[in-house]
């Protein structure tokens, strides 16, 4: 078991690593608030590009930067709401940006051109399409036209609970869930049910749709799919997440509130399907299920 965790660690780190994500000494931007949901949730069937964060008092600057875009809340200037409400843009150098909004803007908005870590930008509260009282946090890496979650370059947020999976389902390639484990031999859709739970008491209920940093799928050992969540790209309009290469998003969060981990092929016999999950700190939940193929 121990060597298996090495493997899949060893894995990790080489994808970390091909990922090539900025180097920066980010903070988190807030001392209070507490973690809702995190970057890669399933949210109606795409994925949370950002964390969102509820209670708390003051919104901070996660790192000094210059101050790129900001809106308050009444601005009604585009004639259409915004579904980030009152927000503010800090620009940092080499392309990364950070991004703090659904906010509440009580002095009527954020007017310096640049702020220092750790400057308080809001107070946290209400705006935009939430009604949740906190803030959404986004990090986007303008070169790479990519979404970054937050946990891949702060330290990351504590948890102590493993992962919990809730089910790991097949589908057949007419998209029919399968209720036995003797199948026909064939192709199928590994869907897999996963969230991780909150690591502190929260002010509110926090939704059982929060993404695990990793799922793995395995077939007789021999891995068949690897979902990560350290990043979302934009490729021509469509968001894309990395699988084993990038996937367009609405293809992995199509069951909602599931994950589509694997496509496989599953050949006559006996079969011991795997599915380890894995968050951020390195806490994980495994399971195997015996297929009998026929």
């Amino acid at each position: 078991m121990r060597a298996e965790r090495m493997k899949y660690a060893v894995v990790f780190a080489a994808l970390f690593t091909a990922l090539s994500f900025p180097v920066f000494t980010l903070n988190w931007p807030s001392e209070e608030a507490v973690l809702y949901r995190n970057f890669g949730s399933n949210v109606n069937g795409m994925p949370a590009l950002g964390i969102v964060f509820s209670g708390g008092t003051d919104v901070l600057a996660s790192e000094s930067g210059e101050v790129i875009f900001s809106r308050n809340k009444k601005d009604t200037a585009s004639r259409l709401p915004s579904p980030l409400g009152a927000w503010t843009a800090v620009d940092h150098g080499d392309g990364l940006i950070s991004i703090y909004s659904r906010y509440d803007d009580k002095d009527g908005g954020f007017n310096v051109s640049h702020v220092e870590k750790q400057q308080p930008i809001a107070s946290a509260g209400t705006s935009g399409w939430s009604s949740l009282e906190g803030f959404y946090f986004i990090i986007y890496d303008r070169r790479e036209r990519r979404w970054i979650n937050p946990e891949m370059i702060i330290t990351p947020l504590r948890e102590t609970r493993p992962p919990q999976i809730l089910s790991v389902d097949l589908l057949n390639n007419q998209g029919i869930l399968m209720q036995s484990r003797s199948l026909n031999q064939g192709r199928y859709t590994v869907i897999v049910n996963s969230y991780i739970p909150a690591a502190v008491p929260s002010p509110q209920p926090v939704p059982q749709n929060s993404a695990p940093q990793r799922i793995v799928c395995s077939v007789n050992g021999a891995e068949v799919g690897s979902l990560n969540f350290e990043a979302v790209s934009a490729r021509d309009g469509t968001l894309m997440v990395y699988r084993n290469g990038l996937v367009p998003a609405r293809q992995i969060y199509a069951i909602y509130p599931a994950y589509e981990v694997a496509e496989v092929f599953l050949s006559r016999g006996q079969v011991n399907l795997e599915v380890i999950v894995q968050d951020i700190t390195g806490n994980s939940r495994s399971v195997i299920i015996r297929l009998f193929i026929n």
